[in-house]
């Protein structure tokens, strides 16, 4: 049968994150509905017929920056070009746009081949949380807008529709503020194995710990490598690294306060 390539639908959406997690990948639980605000046209998939046998999503937060994510051939249609066919249609739907995405070290030499590369590296560490502890300065997000100025310092376009989307129950979002400024904020997101939390943006250590310390249970975070006292002191609480990506970049690399980096957001979306 003829192959098509056209737009995901919201439930379509859904399917490809469930086969996210087939893959081990441990997507969240309510991904879709924010995934698709962050730019509705920016998925797409491989038909046979009316079966799915690939997607892709490659968001274009602007006219200068994309980000690539949940690219993924069904295990019964691989070897058959569909895979590079969602490429194809991602890559060329961001056009000429700095592109980003999070590159696993088994398919980096790949990514290289077209032109990505390594900005810098990213560990997945995982560990239990106590009961949160109390912290007067810390709070729930009540407006998307008084987070949106620390955001673009660590993100490097606007993406208001998904932050909206991205805060909202049931994930659970908090900001820190300090003399009347907000100097950080989080997310923590339900996933099919314990919580996410993603961004964790934050001025200082003491500002992440505030925030990370707000949340409890079972908990999963993607730190930038360069936050090694983050990390010990994650150690330091049990937790343990267990996945390694690489944020690798085609075109100029966006400016990015990267020290406040503490949590990405997503591997999806960046």
């Amino acid at each position: 049968m003829t192959r098509t390539i056209r737009t995901l639908t919201l439930p379509e959406i859904e399917t490809l994150i469930d086969w996210a997690a087939g893959e081990g990948w441990n997507p969240g639980l309510h991904d879709a509905r924010a995934f698709q605000a962050a730019d509705p046209s920016g998925f797409f998939g491989a038909f046979i017929g009316d079966t799915l046998v690939a997607g892709i999503s490659a968001v274009a937060y602007n006219d200068r920056f994309g980000f690539i994510g949940l690219y993924i051939c069904h295990p019964g249609w691989r070897g058959q070009g569909h895979g590079k066919a969602v490429w194809d249609a991602g890559m060329t739907y961001l056009g000429n746009r700095t592109i980003g995405l999070d590159g696993v070290p088994e398919q980096q030499a790949n990514y290289a081949r077209m032109g990505f590369v390594v900005a810098y590296d990213t560990m997945r560490w995982s560990g239990t949380l106590p009961a949160p502890e109390p912290y007067p300065s810390v709070r729930a997000v009540t407006d998307p807008a008084e987070i949106m100025a620390l955001d673009r310092r660590c993100f490097p376009a606007p993406r208001s529709e998904f932050v909206r989307h991205w805060i909202a129950p049931p994930h659970r979002s908090l900001v820190l503020q300090r003399d009347g400024h907000v100097v950080g904020w989080a997310v923590s997101r339900p996933c099919r194995s314990g919580s996410k939390i993603g961004p964790l943006f934050a001025a200082d250590l003491e500002a992440a710990m505030a925030l990370l310390r707000s949340f409890s249970g079972d908990v999963h975070i993607d730190v930038p490598v360069a936050q090694r006292e983050f990390a010990a002191t994650l150690s330091g609480f049990g937790f343990a690294a267990s996945f390694r990506t690489s944020r690798m970049y085609r075109g100029e690399p966006p400016s990015l306060e990267l020290p406040l980096i503490y949590g990405v957001t997503s591997l999806e979306l960046g």
